[in-house]
């Protein structure tokens, strides 16, 4: 940004705090520069396949402009308002996702234990109310010990962290997502930190002593 030159739009992708997304608005504006905070979802599937969700904040007309480009990489691309919307919006959606992995892994820990086949469940449930892109995608990965990243759990602990954050200086109580990382914390300490998000598992296995 400080280099200004030939740059007319900066893109932030990464996931990271609202207040941060304001800063680079802010001294981007300085230097003439439009900003637009652009985190995505979908995991590494989604960015393989170029189907990743772009939740985009910023200036409406910066957004028409790298529209064309942020098509190439997502399927669903929306604007959500001004800077730091975005990064507001990724934080719903990791909302979301911490309450529904701590529902696939539960889920799959009760057919477990009462002795189910685990991938047949996930064939039948994965089609009714309760399917998601995380039961579908992941409890097959949960079934065969597989936790090899797609999104990294000291990645979504540092976001989780974010949003209670942000929930915090608005006096929302948020204990469900409280809750999960906390478990995740515990997935880290067991030295976990790099594997995938799915790797709540181990936490809950720990702690019903299963091994």
């Amino acid at each position: 940004i400080s280099a200004g030159g030939q740059c007319h739009t900066v893109v932030d992708m990464t996931t990271s705090s609202p207040k941060v997304a304001l800063k680079i608005a802010e001294a981007a504006l300085g230097q003439g520069i439009a900003s637009l905070d652009a985190p995505v979802s979908g995991g590494d599937i989604g960015a393989r396949d170029a189907s990743l969700a772009i939740m985009v904040g910023g200036d409406k007309d910066a957004f028409e402009r790298v529209l064309p480009l942020l098509r190439l990489m997502g399927k669903e691309i929306t604007h959500m308002g001004g800077p730091g919307t975005g990064q507001h919006t990724k934080m719903c959606n990791q909302i979301l996702v911490a309450g529904t992995m701590i529902g696939v892994c539960e889920s799959l820990l009760y057919a477990s234990k009462l002795g189910l086949d685990e991938q047949s469940v996930i064939g039948i449930i994965g089609k009714g109310a309760a399917s998601s892109w995380m039961i579908n995608n992941l409890g097959p990965k949960i079934v065969r010990g597989d936790y090899a990243p797609g999104f990294f759990v000291e990645h979504f602990i540092k976001d989780m962290g974010i949003a209670l954050e942000e929930a915090a200086a608005r006096d929302l109580s948020l204990p469900g997502l409280s809750l999960v990382r906390q478990l995740y914390i515990a997935v880290k300490g067991q030295g976990h930190g790099r594997l995938g998000t799915q790797a709540l598992m181990l936490a809950l296995r720990k702690l019903n002593g299963i091994q």
